[in-house]
């Protein structure tokens, strides 16, 4: 049975997720180091690769030629946009992940990679640009799962970026720009290479550790975050063996 690879960028990210495994084993040698274990009957491997876009496409390409994944579930922390009706401790999962830098700053304005003529992506007649498609068979499940829970969880569009926003004004800028609800700065990397492997699904929930305003990390509570995600993605991997 192929395994479900849970990526993260950061230890903290996936530390529930691995003290969960039963008979746990880590190779030492491996470029990036994952943990392979049991919860229940599914088989995981679990990998912090890195902050940012290099490592985490880094991280997907040599984890998926290894262990060849059936579905890989991305999970994080993010911060949330003025108007998504998020606050810290929610949890959003992914309709779609945005490489929100990639494109022009022009003199009349932003332009996209698709306004350039530029796709990320092309195979056969279809073209993707900035817009990733995550899975959306696991994210409406994921959405029914949080219902029965009585757990609050917000579907949208997620942005990946390598500056993160650090102001109100950008975070509204960003929001607006792109209808999205929160970003992040690994998980449309991850997604693209999920799509050049033959579109291997991927599901993306994040734990929202902040809101996208001027910044305050006083205001921030990235340990609620991350607990919050992995606590419901233990329950997504119970479910999605039924």
């Amino acid at each position: 049975m192929r395994p479900i690879l849970i990526l993260s960028a950061v230890p903290c990210e996936i530390e529930l997720l691995v003290a969960a495994l039963d008979e746990p084993y880590c190779d030492p040698n491996a470029v990036f180091s994952a943990t392979e274990g049991k919860l229940g009957a599914t088989r995981l491997v679990c990998c912090a690769g890195g902050i940012g876009k290099a490592n985490a496409a880094s991280a997907a390409t040599s984890l998926i030629e290894r262990y060849h994944p059936e579905l890989i579930i991305n999970i994080g922390c993010g911060g949330a946009y003025p108007g998504s009706g998020l606050s810290v401790g929610d949890l959003a999962v992914a309709s779609d992940e945005i490489f929100g830098d990639e494109g022009v700053l022009s003199p009349v304005g932003w332009m996209d990679m698709k306004q350039v003529g530029l796709p990320l992506f092309s195979e056969a007649e279809r073209a993707w640009y900035n817009s990733i498609p995550l899975a959306r068979h696991e994210a409406q499940k994921a959405m029914q799962l949080a219902d029965s829970h009585g757990l609050q969880l917000v579907r949208g569009r997620f942005v990946t970026v390598s500056s993160c926003s650090g102001t109100k004004a950008r975070g509204l800028e960003l929001a607006r720009r792109y209808q999205a609800v929160c970003e992040n700065m690994e998980g449309a990397a991850i997604a693209l290479t999920a799509l050049r492997y033959g579109g291997i699904p991927c599901l993306e929930i994040r734990g929202i550790s902040n809101l996208v305003e001027d910044r305050d990390m006083s205001r921030w509570d990235i340990g609620r975050a991350v607990e919050a995600a992995q606590r419901f993605v233990i329950k997504v991997i119970e479910e999605y063996t039924k």
